[in-house]
């Protein structure tokens, strides 16, 4: 089967704009996530979605120099974002990456593919039952999938790409991936400037390298006065596009 990585990053974050081409540890966030993304082993190809804004000439110019495919479309249809994608290249398999998660984990998004892949479902995401801290999820979906949706996706489901399969489970072979300890308290995406304080401190003392959820937790475990500078966030609804 082929496996196609697609990240969905823009400039244009209404509570952090420009987060995805932040410097962390020498390299952007951007860049981080394609790495990660690489890194897992599971892809054979990848592709970075962004908008066809003029700000986000910015985000095409990264992937250039990272050397990484860039597609452009919508704004806020970022379905048909990703199914513009698809056009250009051949995918039985898509992972759905957002750009403002730089601790993804290249280990877990392995796992995840292989219970996919093993299970031939329609659709595997992580964060059904919450047990990752936001930031660290994964999600697979048949290309298939994503085409059939074109019809039936309306509103918010555009924006969030896979919501309304989730949202629909009786319409389709719904998996849900549940990895324990429950390390759901944490919070490990990057959204405001109290998320950007924790990440930087996380990335300062590991360093450059990709590293685990545990190890993560074990080190925030002793300092909480870390992980409580972001704990008072709370993510958009669905909805709120």
């Amino acid at each position: 089967m082929t496996t196609l990585g697609i990240i969905q990053a823009r400039m244009g974050s209404t509570r952090l704009p420009g987060k995805v081409l932040r410097h962390l540890g020498g390299r952007t966030v951007l860049d981080r996530v394609i790495r990660a993304a690489r890194e897992s082993g599971v892809l054979d190809d990848l592709v970075v979605a962004t908008t066809v804004e003029p700000d986000d000439d910015a985000v095409a110019a990264e992937c250039a120099a990272i050397g990484v495919d860039c597609y452009r479309g919508p704004v806020d249809d970022v379905l048909t974002r990703f199914l513009g994608v698809l056009e250009t290249r051949s995918a039985e398999h898509v992972m759905r990456f957002t750009a403002d998660c730089p601790l993804l984990d290249p280990r877990l998004v392995a796992r995840a593919y292989r219970v996919f892949e093993a299970a031939g479902a329609d659709y595997l995401t992580t964060s059904i039952t919450r047990t990752l801290p936001r930031g660290l999820d994964v999600e697979v979906v048949r290309a298939a999938v994503l085409k059939e949706i074109d019809k039936l996706a309306y509103d918010h489901h555009r924006t969030h790409v896979t919501s309304y399969v989730y949202t629909h489970p009786a319409e389709f072979d719904v998996i849900g991936l549940t990895v324990l300890p429950d390390l759901s308290h944490l919070r490990l995406t990057l959204d405001t400037e109290d998320d950007w304080r924790l990440i930087e401190a996380i990335v300062g003392h590991f360093g450059d390298a990709h590293t685990s959820v545990s190890s993560i937790a074990a080190w925030l475990g002793d300092r909480p006065e870390l992980a409580e500078l972001n704990a008072h966030i709370r993510q958009k609804e669905l909805e709120q596009a």
